[in-house]
């Protein structure tokens, strides 16, 4: 019988890659479920939990024997080192910042199948992970900068006279900056929205978000939908016409990420200067090198009275629901893999093809196997 094993995440991390919900499906196509004890504990799923959906609870070295490991975050190189040879692991694997964890899936011989990899098609929709802990970081980085704001967002009026509503840019909208866009106007600001997708205006317009109107000589529209890397001199012009708007702006929350690729920089330390002392910048690129010049991966920076936030794990502090839709997109994934019995790998499907980083001692995402090849990864200046 094909074993799977849901270790324990490390510390920081609260959420885990299944739920007795998604237990219960696996068990009942007649795969085998390892957790570890207290996986779930931080997302407030009990042992109890698992065990009832089916599961059987161990200890970690169930990793060195199971047929597929279904995880969060990426595991060290040393317990990649020590999984069972050809296994099976899916997860966010951060391949470009984690060299050393490829090479010891290679020699292992391991199938990785990388979450943030699973390609944006309508057939793909319900793996897509990246979209799903976007918007709770998208709702989380706005309910962030509220509580630290030493403002109101909404409009006031008061006996004593008016408040007026908070002023918040939200830079990117994509899944995470739509969301953020709806919790923004929820709580009664006033949204300003950028982004190098003139398409996306109607979608920005339709949440109650103003969109600010930037040179489109040439689409940023990139494959699946994301945004595309764009030149430098059109970064330069969407800067200049975007810092306008952040002179008076009191949150600004920054959302924009190219996959596989480091972040643009759309905050400068001169348009930090610019601001108002007192405003907040949420930077969600933080961890692929950060939308904002000045942030620093879950650090706080204060430069010239902004407060700049790089949390890099926010989905995480919403633990029990991102583990709800994340174990859900894993399952969906594992059971498409799943046929007559066993995993079935075919790469001629675009799925299997798109999500796969590493398949029998060889590396199949083309950019990582360039890293690999030239001896270097991509690192945060």
């Amino acid at each position: 019988m094909t074993t799977v094993f849901i270790p324990r995440e490390p510390s920081g991390e609260q959420r885990v890659a299944a739920t007795p919900e998604t237990v219960r499906h696996y068990v009942k196509n007649g795969l085998d479920v390892l957790v570890e004890s207290g996986a779930g504990a931080a997302a407030h799923f009990s042992d109890a939990e698992y065990e009832a959906a089916g599961a059987t609870l161990a200890a970690a070295s169930a990793l060195s024997t199971a047929d597929v490991v279904l995880k969060v975050g990426p595991p060290t190189p040393a317990e990649a080192a020590t999984m069972k040879e050809r296994a099976l692991l899916i997860s966010f694997l951060a391949p470009q910042r984690n060299l050393d964890l490829v090479r010891a899936l290679l020699e292992r011989h391991i199938t990785a199948l990388a979450m943030e990899l699973i390609p944006r098609t309508t057939k793909a929709q319900a793996m897509d992970a990246l979209s799903s802990q976007a918007s709770i970081a998208g709702y989380k980085a706005v309910l962030l900068a509220a509580t630290r704001l030493g403002k109101y967002f909404p409009l006031l009026m008061t006996a004593a006279g008016t408040i007026k509503p908070a002023r918040v840019v939200i830079m990117g909208a994509g899944v995470a900056g739509l969301q953020a866009v709806a919790t923004a106007k929820r709580l009664g600001a006033v949204v300003e929205v950028s982004d190098i997708r003139a398409a996306v205006k109607e979608q920005i317009e339709s949440l109650g978000g103003r969109f600010i109107e930037l040179p489109m000589e040439e689409s940023g529209e990139g494959a699946g939908g994301y945004a595309r890397e764009m030149g430098e001199d059109f970064l330069r012009r969407q800067r200049e016409i975007v810092s306008r708007h952040l002179e008076h702006a009191d949150v600004v929350i920054t959302t924009a990420q190219i996959p596989g690729k480091r972040a643009p920089v759309l905050l400068t330390r001169e348009m930090v200067e610019q601001m108002t002392p007192g405003s907040i910048v949420v930077d969600l690129a933080v961890e692929s090198g950060g939308n904002c010049e000045l942030s620093q991966p879950d650090q706080e920076v204060l430069h010239h009275g902004v407060l700049i936030i790089g949390h890099s794990h926010l989905p995480s502090d919403t633990p029990h629901d991102a583990s709800t839709l994340y174990s859900r997109n894993v399952q969906h994934l594992l059971l498409y893999l799943w046929k007559d019995g066993s995993v079935r790998l075919d790469f001629e499907d675009e799925i299997t093809a798109g999500s796969a980083l590493t398949h029998g001692g060889a590396v199949r995402h083309a950019p990582t196997a360039a890293l690999i090849q030239g001896g270097s990864s991509w690192v945060r200046s």
